[in-house]
């Protein structure tokens, strides 16, 4: 019996130029309505759409097929572009077509499930989400944040650059059995992606936040994308863990006498009272008001150190008035150290 050319792209109703998206939403669409165990009877049209499947979502298969064509008898002893070895060659047995055991004999079904399920699809594949064929690389790229970014969480948008399937054959490598004169019969090129991905707060310099489905392409979904994160340094706010250090100038009549200072914050602007007779170097906490903590909830603390700060020269009252000062106090702050 002559072996017939199978149009895959027909027994899918897809067109030829359709991305691996929309090869498996027609698949698992046309094998819901098909599958055996659900509708008895139709085993041979199941196997038929499967084995149209296994051709049109595997990058290497689709590019020999389409490469050949409805002519694929004329290149019947011949090695396919991008193929090792000399011919095609015949297996027996299995759920497929003498004509995709003809061409595809070589690569084998990788992902053939049971007999007459399809390949690789249990029956609950079906009905939720399909089982996954091989992931892209994963991918890491460095990216730095302010501090108000680490505080409040933020939205980053970046380009990254890679490996990417040829918009123009979709990683085929050829159009109309040509060779695609995009990216030059390879079927992949390099390319930009711009993504906008958000940076969830409390985040520190050292950590990673994982991107799902941002990474490299592969024969299936994407990898994952992994943000390493650097936190630049802060003007003002030292950061410690999950608390912020803050040095704050205070004046001499505001330690001596004591005082309601206001004192900035990541959160913004806060009123803080300094006690009568406060030393410099002292060290005050405002709770909750440092890095946020995602898994914990709450936050930490800001830690306020406050720093007697002189004036650079005296009028001659102020000196005068010190002068007073001097003569009012008789203890000496020095005598413990002998």
């Amino acid at each position: 019996m002559a072996v017939e050319y199978r149009d895959y792209y027909k027994i899918l109703g897809v067109d030829r130029k359709a991305d691996g998206k929309a090869i498996k939403s027609a698949y698992r669409k046309l094998a819901r309505k098909y599958h055996p165990d659900v509708n008895k009877g139709k085993d041979d049209k199941f196997k038929e759409i499967s084995e149209a499947y296994e051709v049109l979502s595997d990058p290497e298969k689709r590019r020999r097929y389409d490469t050949l064509g409805p002519d694929w008898q004329r290149y019947a002893q011949q090695p396919p572009p991008g193929s090792q070895g000399g011919g095609f060659h015949f297996e027996e047995g299995g759920d497929f077509s003498d004509f995709f055991r003809t061409i595809f004999g070589d690569l084998g079904a990788q992902t053939t499930g049971r007999r007459g399920r399809g390949p690789g699809f249990r029956v609950e594949d079906l009905f939720g989400d399909a089982g996954a064929r091989p992931r892209g690389s994963d991918v890491q790229a460095a990216v730095e944040i302010s501090l108000d970014e680490a505080f409040h969480g933020a939205r980053k948008s970046f380009s990254l650059e890679g490996q990417e399937p040829c918009p123009t054959c979709h990683g085929a490598g050829n159009v109309n059995g040509k060779s695609c004169e995009t990216c030059g019969g390879g079927g992949w090129q390099r390319a930009q992606r711009q993504l906008d991905v958000r940076i969830p707060a409390g985040v520190r310099t050292g950590q990673r936040v994982r991107v799902a489905g941002e990474g490299g392409t592969g024969a299936g979904t994407r990898g994952d994308l992994y943000l390493e994160i650097t936190v630049a340094p802060h003007p003002q706010f030292e950061r410690k863990g999950d608390d912020i250090l803050l040095e704050l100038p205070i004046t001499a009549p505001e330690a001596a006498l004591g005082a309601t200072v206001e004192v900035p914050t990541l959160k913004g602007k806060v009123s803080m009272k300094i006690p009568p007779a406060t030393s410099s170097g002292r060290t005050f906490r405002l709770r909750n008001y440092g890095m946020p903590k995602p898994k914990t909830g709450g936050g930490g603390d800001q830690l306020v150190k406050v720093k007697i700060v002189l004036p650079s020269s005296l009028s001659e009252e102020e000196t005068r008035l010190y002068q007073q000062l001097k003569g009012l106090r008789t203890d000496n702050p020095r005598a413990y150290q002998g």
